[in-house]
């Protein structure tokens, strides 16, 4: 039987260079904070418990995760690592092992924490560290013989010699919590910059002849740090070229996959086609064969098979039949759903309303609360006058209804099976099946009327 994991992410620093008032592990990435990617990977896992450390920003951070599944521990006031690690010593299981994160390292992958997981359920400490070009403020990894790690001195504390060492300590680090609690115990904190810390835990396991294991990730952003805005975008650019190589992967054709954002999740069928700027927000279905056009925004959108997105579209909340065409520049709203074939052009805008197989909207309409049947035409300029002040009413249109262009209805209307509502109709009142229905005043013409003239100062 595996022993119990129990996962300890430290998130209770500053952050000063960010400059801001929000805790630091809550700015988003890919649409979320960043410690919900660490809290993501943990939990691929399996830990008995995770533990997070917070301090600055205080419940901040706990109100904003707001999960209950998760042990919050106070930092106050912050001490270092070590001191961060100590406060969560009461919730370690002793018989299992602790795998410590951060919650400013947002990219690393569950795939690289199981097997150091998988070391330390063998009685080892296993240590990630990564090889860098440029070590600068970065803790180093300094070897005996054989190439046994022996101890981690931090950049400040480090020699010219041990500052020339190029691995370098991400500060994720898995063994048993036994020892852990035995050696975070035993820190002290004569060091320049007067911290208790936990990177001295390795020194002591060295000198206790216990085994350390280094790991290595399989590529360096997983354990790149987030300490500033800068930083934070380049993980930003990182985690979505992660995405669009996933997707591409998979079958996908992104036209230009450096300009990609997906901020939730996105599931795709086969010859799905993506332009430039597009961001998916929520949770995204694209059928097969559905194109989107650049610069589009889609949230929480389910879009069946051989779907046309044109550009400029923002769709949100919205069910999307197959074979539909929508935009360019088309908003659509939560609750509204487009059976098979339906179009919707240009600025258009629907809210909760459903649109039945083959209907158009296609030019400069509203379209809001209402249920429109199939094969109806309504004609540019229209608009459903769903809003009284105080509150909504639905208007229903049924099959192959003409409604004319600048037509408003005023809602609760019904417009009966193959109605036609001539151009500029007000309808207050439902329009019968199968007639023509009209309101439009008397068309005059004023003889000798003239055009009123500036008076000159």
């Amino acid at each position: 039987m595996n022993a119990p994991l129990t996962t300890i992410i430290l998130a209770a620093g500053k952050g000063t260079r960010m400059k801001s008032d929000l805790p630091k592990v809550l700015h988003p990435l890919a649409g979320k904070p960043m410690i919900s990617h660490v809290l993501d990977s943990a939990g691929q896992l399996g830990p008995e418990r995770i533990c997070v450390v917070y301090g600055h920003g205080g419940e901040a951070l706990p109100q904003s995760i707001n999960r209950g599944d998760l042990v919050w521990v106070l930092q106050e006031p912050q001490l270092g690592t070590g001191h961060a690690v100590q406060q969560a010593v009461p919730h370690l299981d002793m018989t299992g092992v602790c795998l410590i994160l951060y919650g400013d390292v947002p990219l690393i992958r569950s795939e690289t924490l199981q097997e150091m997981v998988l070391i330390a359920r063998e009685g080892a400490i296993a240590l990630l560290t990564v090889k860098l070009a440029d070590p600068a403020g970065y803790g180093r990894i300094v070897r005996g013989a054989g190439g046994r790690v022996e101890r981690i001195v931090e950049h400040k504390d480090a020699s010219a010699e041990e500052l020339a060492i190029q691995e370098v300590n991400t500060g994720i680090l898995c063994m048993p919590a036994a020892k852990l609690a035995g050696w975070l115990a035993q820190l002290g904190n004569d060091n320049a910059q007067g911290e208790y810390y936990l990177t001295d835990v390795i020194g002591m396991a060295a000198e206790e002849g216990e085994r350390i294991l280094p790991c290595h990730p399989a590529s360096e952003w997983e354990v790149m740090g987030v300490n500033s805005r800068a930083q934070l975008a380049e993980l930003e650019r990182r985690h979505q070229r992660n995405t669009a190589d996933a997707l591409m992967t998979a079958g996908v054709t992104l036209i230009d996959p450096a300009r990609l954002d997906v901020r939730g999740s996105l599931d795709c069928g086969r010859d799905v086609l993506i332009d430039a700027n597009c961001v998916f927000e929520g949770r995204v279905v694209l059928g097969d064969k559905t194109v989107v056009g650049a610069n589009c925004v889609l949230k929480d959108v389910e879009v069946g098979t051989g779907v046309t997105i044109k550009p400029f579209c923002h769709i949100d909340g919205a069910r999307i039949g197959a074979g539909a065409i929508i935009g360019p520049y088309a908003r659509i709203r939560p609750g509204t759903e487009l059976a098979e074939e339906a179009h919707v052009g240009n600025f258009v805008e629907l809210k909760n309303a459903q649109v039945g197989f083959n209907s158009k909207i296609n030019h400069l309409s509203y379209v809001g609360d209402a249920t429109v049947g199939r094969k109806v035409n309504i004609g540019a300029g229209t608009i459903t006058c769903n809003y009284d002040g105080a509150n909504k009413h639905r208007t229903v249109i049924e099959d192959e209804a003409f409604i004319g262009s600048d037509t408003q209805l005023v809602a609760p209307v019904t417009v009966g099976k193959g109605a036609t509502l001539g151009a500029g109709t007000t309808l207050t009142k439902d329009a019968p099946a199968g007639e023509l229905t009209l309101s439009r005043a008397k068309q005059l013409t004023i003889p000798g009327w003239k055009r009123p003239v500036k008076k000159s100062k």
